[in-house]
C-alpha cells in the first residue's frame, strides 16, 4: 500500500499516514520506523507499507515501511 506521512513525532514515538486509497490514516510506531533502518518520518513523505490488524488495539497499523525513492519512475 502506498501513502504519504500526514504527521511523525519522534519524541512521542508514533504517528500517522495518510493512504492513497483515502479512508482513516494509518498509525505507525516508532518500532516499525527502526525495524525498516529509518531514523524517523518526514511529513510529506512517500512510503510503502502492509497495512495490518494490531493484536493488541485492534486497530489498523502501518509495517514493513519502505521510503519510495522521490526520482523512481514506474
Amino acid at each position: 500500500m502506498l501513502g504519504t506521512v500526514n504527521w511523525y513525532n519522534s519524541g512521542l514515538g508514533y504517528g500517522f499516514i495518510s493512504r492513497d486509497e483515502g479512508g482513516a490514516d494509518i498509525f505507525v510506531h516508532v518500532t516499525e520506523i527502526k525495524r525498516a533502518g529509518l531514523e524517523t518520518l518526514t511529513p510529506g513523505q512517500r512510503v510503502h507499507f502492509n497495512e495490518v490488524m494490531s493484536q493488541k488495539t485492534r486497530k489498523f497499523c502501518a509495517e514493513q515501511i519502505r521510503v519510495v525513492s522521490e526520482h523512481a519512475h514506474t
